[in-house]
């Protein structure tokens, strides 16, 4: 495989893929780290002139209580970590969007909502989350939901409502994907993403390293990623946050620089997808994040939580982008 150098990369140059190998892939994964963060450094200049971050915001909007047994999870009915499922758990409308007017003044500009849901439930709560959607739109926010599997009908209500991304991560690679969840298969996985994208609607599709799985399955999953043609516009790379109570509770905190390595392959298969560093990255230190910025990394989610885990405080973020001298991007706007 060609390794590009400074001068034949433009934004012009730019060749998107959707004909990837598992094995083209992993060499990728495995090269050295100096020629891949190269590499990547390379594509990413090209692909993000400028050098911007997108800051998101997440909110868990239902919490627990959720049918799929994710090894993973901690809102898993499966898990004994699971004690936070009660009813009085699910926000109102306009709690939410307080929640929301509060991300967009600390400088998000995409605003994420999270419900512990195997698939979307019609009725109260749905019509709910469109209200929610138009109402963060309104703001002049993206908005993304994540919640589980969806019908044509929801999706397209979604839509119309104004819903920029949807959120369904394929976790892990088709081989290894058994061993961490029974209850949903990887062809409903993948018919989610096509509901999503028929309906118009933009694709937040990524996975999560540090579960058991092998080199191999991690080069899968990126490549069952990159040749979905056209690319997720979204791809977040989670390490595992390890949770008592959960399956995986006793697995090792991942190694920083797989991650940046999981970043910067992400970027080269898919260049003008937003490689988002998102679950895992407070146990990262500050620099491996900056290594993962320059990798290709081109969003954070901010906040101080995700979902049920913890995540840096918003003055760290601010001080962490300012070190690696990278801009702030702002690209929702007001429809």
């Amino acid at each position: 495989m060609t390794v590009l150098v400074a001068k034949d990369v433009t934004p012009e140059s730019v060749v998107l893929r959707y004909d990837w190998t598992v094995e083209q892939v992993r060499e990728l994964l495995e090269r050295p780290l100096m020629d891949l963060l190269w590499q990547a450094q390379l594509v990413h200049r090209a692909a993000n002139p400028g050098y911007r971050v997108q800051l998101a915001s997440l909110l868990s909007v239902k919490t627990g209580g959720c049918q799929e047994d994710c090894a993973y999870c901690p809102q898993s009915m499966h898990n004994s970590s699971d004690n936070q499922g009660q009813p009085e758990l699910v926000f109102q409308v306009q709690t939410v969007l307080e929640h929301a007017r509060a991300a967009k003044e600390a400088g998000a500009d995409r605003f994420c909502m999270g419900w512990a849901w195997r698939e979307i439930r019609d009725g109260t709560q749905f019509e709910a989350m469109l209200a929610m959607v138009s109402g963060v739109r309104e703001m002049g926010l993206e908005a993304c939901v994540t919640a589980g599997m969806l019908t044509d009908e929801q999706a397209s209500q979604l839509a119309d409502a104004g819903l920029t991304s949807y959120n369904h991560n394929l976790d892990t690679s088709p081989e290894y994907y058994e061993q961490i969840i029974t209850t949903r298969t990887y062809h409903d996985r993948l018919e989610t993403l096509q509901r999503v994208r028929s309906a118009g609607i933009s694709l937040c599709c990524g996975g999560i390293i540090g579960m058991g799985e092998s080199i191999e399955d991690r080069s899968s999953l990126l490549c069952v990623l990159a040749n979905i043609n056209p690319h997720p516009e979204s791809v977040p790379i989670n390490a595992l946050v390890a949770v008592e109570g959960t399956p995986l509770e006793d697995l090792s905190t991942v190694d920083p620089l797989e991650m940046v390595r999981m970043v910067a392959t992400a970027r080269i298969l898919m260049p003008r997808s937003r490689v988002r560093l998102s679950a895992g990255r407070e146990q990262l230190g500050r620099e491996a994040q900056i290594l993962c910025l320059q990798a290709g990394a081109d969003s954070i989610f901010y906040g101080d939580r995700l979902l049920t885990t913890s995540n840096p405080h918003v003055e760290a973020d601010r001080e962490l982008l300012a070190q690696a001298g990278v801009q702030v991007s702002c690209e929702a706007t007001e429809e």
